[in-house]
């Protein structure tokens, strides 16, 4: 249902699961290994994986935290999409990559799911795609010393929200990994 024209395709969107962004993360390695068994099915499925790779004063280009964890790799055909930014489209080339690509419907996965993955999935419906969240496929760190809910209740709260989430001619929702349909 995308407002795009002539964006048939769906391409799977891997936000920031980066050492120094998932190495305190709830459910870390579920969620990793919920990752990686999407872009192993989206690559045999000819479905677009673009990656997205967060860069700050935390997490310096090319420093060991900045670098996508050691249990996913990228594909050299595989596009990378930098930024500094919560919203991934937000100052990157990520909407022309999804344009070249052909793709109006995202699949999203990864970290952290109170920032990154709620500004991006919010950008991506305002933006005119449809963005599907995997529910298991997503996390974060325990920010409940500073007034946060617990990572599992953030979750939890991201996952019932953008459930129900629409848009005049734009679909979000939820989806558990093992029932992901690429072809939509």
């Amino acid at each position: 249902m995308t407002t795009l024209e002539n964006r048939p395709k769906t391409a799977l969107l891997v936000i920031d699961v980066q050492n120094g962004v998932v190495a305190a993360a709830h459910e870390r390695d579920a969620v990793v290994a919920n990752v990686a068994s999407l872009v192993d099915r989206a690559r045999v499925e000819q479905v677009p994986v673009v990656w997205v790779q967060h860069n700050d004063e935390e997490l310096p280009r090319q420093s060991e935290e900045w670098r996508i964890v050691p249990e996913l790799s990228r594909g050299d055909d595989e596009p990378l999409v930098e930024k500094s930014y919560p919203d991934a489209f937000e100052d990157t080339t990520l909407e022309s990559v999804l344009a070249g690509l052909g793709a109006g419907r995202l699949v999203v996965a990864g970290a952290q799911t109170d920032v990154c993955i709620r500004s991006t999935l919010h950008g991506a419906l305002v933006r005119g795609y449809d963005a599907i969240l995997v529910s298991d496929a997503h996390t974060t760190e325990d920010m409940s010393k500073w007034g946060a809910p617990t990572p599992d209740k953030v979750i939890a709260h991201t996952n019932l929200y953008w459930r129900y989430q629409t848009a005049p001619g734009r679909t979000g929702g939820t989806v558990e990994t093992k029932d992901v349909d690429f072809a939509g």
